[in-house]
């Protein structure tokens, strides 16, 4: 594969995994805004409303279904640090190979395929919520069953080709300021 491509690549990936997790970082925000919502008119008003209670859940499943190839993105998934930590670029890469090839892909793509019929048949259904005055649309937000490992998928293949090109000798071709902040 062309190393000038495999760049582009990357820096398409990382400016789509940017761009979605800046986005949905908004969605922290307007959280903490809708519960204190509920919590006044629970408390002082004495009255609720599911579809704001409901609402919580959704965006709070968003944040970390949505932003998870953002995480990965900036490296803040879980790993062993006593291991990985005091290894040298090349040792890096060769573990976030192995991990990606091993770990990441397998994974996200049994979510995805195992995903697949259970979202489907939502979406066939229009599935809404169980509560009654709550959102009626519970498809879309089993939907991110599905984009979430996509998303992995794509930045797990930036991350791969990333350390490609470290063990190429290539790495410096992705030493750029636009790289941290491509939006």
């Amino acid at each position: 594969m062309n190393n000038n491509f495999m760049v582009k690549a990357i820096n398409c990936l990382d400016g789509l995994s940017e761009c979605i997790g800046r986005t949905i970082s908004w969605l922290t925000l307007a959280m903490v805004l809708v519960t204190f919502v509920v919590v006044v008119m629970r408390y002082v008003f004495e009255t609720g409303n599911i579809q704001l209670q409901e609402s919580v859940i959704y965006m709070h499943s968003f944040v970390f279904l949505l932003a998870a190839g953002y995480t990965l993105k900036h490296d803040g998934h879980v790993r062993v640090d006593i291991f990985y930590r005091p290894l040298g670029e090349r040792g890096k890469a060769i573990i976030n190979i192995i991990g990606t090839l091993l770990l990441l892909f397998p994974v996200a793509g049994f979510i995805l395929w195992i995903s697949w019929d259970y979202v489907a048949f939502s979406w066939k259904n229009l599935e809404g919520s169980q509560e009654a005055g709550g959102i009626e649309a519970l498809f879309i937000l089993k939907t991110t069953l599905i984009i979430m490992p996509t998303l992995m998928l794509l930045q797990g293949l930036a991350e791969l080709m990333r350390s490609i090109l470290v063990l190429t000798g290539d790495g410096h071709l992705l030493e750029t300021d636009d790289l941290e902040h491509p939006l």
